[in-house]
């Protein structure tokens, strides 16, 4: 299991054969990997990521604990990006491994759901229009009610 909170830019090719390669018995890997999305005008200049080091990478640490018991993982990853993202940057990437694929889908999507949701990250974004904070959306806390 590897946790990374980070700043700068990841490599999701390198990261999924990196992570592929540490699961030898697993019969199935998932990776998903998010990008800056731009605003709903279409006017993003740059989405700011906030978090508090230390609490972050324990809030990530306890959720994939929970995913690798849960489905019997046999590997999971999880890199979130801070600071300074413009559209299209990538944000975030999880991976998951398991003897089956139905396990390694299911618990991506429960560590998507809780990134989404409840990681403890701030975001703002800085458009031409102005600056405001990325506010809870209710379909993804319907998303996180499902697990």
């Amino acid at each position: 299991m590897r946790i990374s909170v980070q700043s700068g830019a990841f490599d999701m090719g390198a990261e999924a054969n990196a992570f592929a390669s540490a699961c030898p018995g697993a019969g199935a890997i998932v990776t998903f990997t998010g990008l800056t999305r731009d605003s709903a005008a279409g006017d993003l200049e740059v989405m700011e990521i906030e978090h508090y080091p230390g609490m972050t990478e324990r809030a990530l640490t306890t959720i994939a604990e929970q995913a690798m018991s849960r489905w019997s993982l046999a590997n999971c990853l999880i890199i979130h990006r801070h600071g300074r993202l413009a559209p299209t940057d990538l944000i975030m990437m999880v991976a998951t491994a398991s003897r089956h694929r139905a396990d390694a889908f299911a618990a991506a999507e429960y560590l998507m759901d809780y990134l989404k949701s409840r990681a403890p990250f701030w975001k703002k974004e800085i458009t031409k229009s102005g600056t405001g904070w990325v506010a809870a959306r209710d379909e993804d806390e319907a998303a996180l009610k499902r697990w």
